[in-house]
């Protein structure tokens, strides 16, 4: 018999807290719908106590989600634990997820308390837990640092306390693969209660091992791993889900355990996370760059021809490479909008936000000939964008560039609701708007970064533009998108300055020592 592997996404949690990778609630309700199609176990939907806004997006989760269980996280403090329970009780199953360090340096210098005092924390906070929902799981934060004894002993009193899953963190990307392996495997071994508890993993990529860190501990036990679309997350990211689950799906030959995870969702959950969050997919990155499945050289192309698997260990379309392929033009009617819309888990809550959003597909496909559902993602994350904390609004943009001039914008702005218009040079167009939009809104943020992708193939293709800003610590990132560069690129820099001018009071993740 094939062990069932579960899969524990945290996109909407760790993945969120990689600068400037703060999502809405709708957003976050878009993504959870598409992992729930996918078949998720777990969706880790926030951290219910870092603010109202996270606190509201584990709830509206919880609600719209009925075939995944929905966590949410909470440190061992009984402020953070009822919060969670209130957050997770619409879900038809939920989970608190309750953690706290154990490694010296995290006790010591974060924490400053002795380890007795961590082990009497961890039981209360499953404890807790407990008297909310009988899913509790805790993680040992920073355990790929922790002295092996103290680990096995806060681990047994977890689970004696009620934790039906045990986490084992790689926090920092520190373990090597066969190092963190054998650390699952002898706690397996050593802890007289662990067949009480499932196992878990959440490996981070500091060192770019956090996939082979995590399958390394698959081989020894572990039956949950934690992991995120695109490996988004902190610093260099989490374990990709996408190469968690090929990996076990194709080498059955090594895996004695299998996840329950439709592989066909994968590139469509890649995309819309990419499309929302605004950090693109490289495109030689495992299973769901443009390249995975690309071939050039001679040799390899003659190979596949004649036999596909000379070259190629999975299929493209069992990935999800095939199942996107839906052409709408400007003859598609509304239905055929809303239906293939569904499709793509957006759901309008309104005839008038479904009206806005068909004119503005009309609008595109006036524009281009063919629309592609990369350029129906694009299309309702650019309304989101314009819809969310509306303080600035671009009006219009008229830019000018000629051979051997300096070029030059002026942009109409709407500003809290009063007109106002400014102009500028620039070393380029997109340049020159930008300095046009800071001669009127004065913002003394720094551009730290532009990044433009296109979303689907050739010349009229609709521009990605990506824009992160930071003004006094805080950084945000602006997303637009066009068929025209310059006004995609005002759309983003006018979408993070919202973000940045609306109020923030979300906790930082790295102030609450998250794993």
């Amino acid at each position: 018999m094939t062990d069932r592997l579960v899969i524990f996404d945290t996109t909407l949690r760790d993945g969120e807290q990689s600068p400037g990778a703060s999502m809405t609630k709708e957003q976050k309700v878009r993504i959870a719908k598409v992992l729930e199609k996918m078949r998720v176990d777990v969706i880790e939907a926030g951290f219910p106590i870092a603010s109202e806004g996270d606190f509201d997006s584990v709830r509206a989760v919880a609600q719209s989600v009925s075939d995944s269980t929905v966590c949410g996280l909470a440190r061992a403090l009984d402020k953070d634990i009822e919060r969670a329970a209130a957050a997770i009780s619409p879900a038809e199953s939920g989970r608190i997820h309750t953690f706290i360090a154990t490694s010296p340096i995290h006790m010591q210098t974060k924490l400053r308390m002795q380890p007795d005092a961590v082990l009497e924390q961890a039981v209360r906070a499953v404890k807790m837990a407990r008297n909310f929902t009988d899913d509790v799981e805790f993680s040992a934060e920073d355990a790929g640092r922790s002295e092996f004894d103290f680990l096995c002993r806060i681990v047994e009193a977890a689970i004696d306390a009620g934790a039906r899953t045990i986490n084992i963190p790689d926090t920092v990307g520190y373990n090597l693969p066969h190092q963190f392996g054998d650390l699952i495997g002898r706690l397996k071994a050593a802890v007289p209660n662990a067949d009480k508890a499932i196992f878990s993993v959440h490996c981070h990529n500091d060192l770019g091992l956090a996939v082979a860190n995590s399958l390394a501990a698959v081989r020894h036990g572990a039956r949950q791993v934690e992991c995120t679309i695109n490996g988004l997350g902190e610093r260099a990211g989490n374990a990709s889900l996408e190469e968690i689950v090929m990996a076990v799906r194709t080498r059955q030959d090594i895996f004695d355990c299998d996840t329950a995870i439709d592989t066909t969702q994968i590139v469509p959950a890649s995309r819309l996370v990419s499309n929302i969050t605004g950090f693109p997919v490289q495109p030689n990155k495992a299973i769901v760059g443009a390249n995975a499945f690309a071939h050039e050289s001679g040799i390899h192309q003659d190979g596949v021809i004649k036999n596909r698997e000379t070259y190629e260990i999975m299929r493209a379309q069992d990935v999800g490479w095939s199942t996107n392929k839906m052409v709408m033009g400007k003859h598609s009617g509304r239905s055929a909008f809303r239906a293939r819309m569904l499709e793509l888990g957006v759901e309008f809550q309104s005839d008038e936000e479904l009206n806005d959003a068909f004119y503005r597909f009309k609008e595109l496909a006036d524009k281009k000939h063919e629309i592609f559902d990369e350029d129906l993602q694009a299309l309702v994350t650019d309304a989101g964008a314009e819809s969310e904390n509306e303080w600035l609004r671009l009006e219009q943009l008229e830019s000018r560039s000629k051979t051997g001039e300096i070029p030059v914008s002026r942009v109409s702005l709407l500003v809290d609701g009063e007109p106002k218009s400014g102009n500028s040079e620039g070393s380029g167009q997109v340049d020159a708007t930008f300095k046009a939009i800071e001669s009127v809104v004065h913002s003394d943020s720094q551009l730290q970064l532009y990044s433009v992708n296109n979303v689907t193939r050739g010349t009229d293709s609709q521009g990605e533009v990506t824009v992160r800003l930071e003004n006094g610590g805080r950084i945000v990132n602006g997303h637009g998108a066009d068929t025209d560069i310059v006004i995609a690129s005002a759309k983003a820099y006018v979408n993070a300055l919202n973000k940045l001018m609306s109020p923030q009071d979300r906790a930082h993740p790295q102030n609450n020592g998250l794993i």
